[in-house]
């Protein structure tokens, strides 16, 4: 079964940036809008932000606009998804998926999540 593998999370002081990564081994992510979403303890899953095929559309979440950018390497085969100015409140598990750019909608091959934590 495919599944998309997210990578770069960790511990970042509030105010700091981290960049993930969300690829795929044989599952070829250019022609596929991904996404990136993310689950805070005790709350429901969110979609945080997708990007079309070809980068032609991107949309994000208003919690995140302005501070977060996605952005997609399809000779590398990857998704990214740079945090800017991080705040406590983007602590959670970040998951990448297929996704409907404009509804960001998390659709199929979801991973299994890299975890953000932002605290001093």
């Amino acid at each position: 079964q495919w599944r998309l593998v997210e990578s770069g999370g960790g511990l970042v002081q509030p105010g700091g940036s981290l960049r993930l990564s969300c690829t795929a081994s044989a599952f070829p992510l250019q022609y596929h809008s991904i996404g990136w979403f993310r689950q805070a303890p005790g709350k429901e899953r969110e979609g945080v932000s997708c990007i079309s095929t070809k980068s032609s559309t991107t949309n994000y979440a208003a919690s995140v606009k302005g501070r977060f950018i996605i952005s997609r390497d399809d000779a590398k085969n990857t998704v990214y998804l740079q945090m800017n100015s991080l705040k406590a409140e983007d602590t959670a598990v970040y998951y990448c998926a297929t996704c409907v750019t404009l509804r960001l909608q998390g659709m199929s091959f979801w991973g299994e999540g890299t975890l953000v934590t932002v605290s001093s």
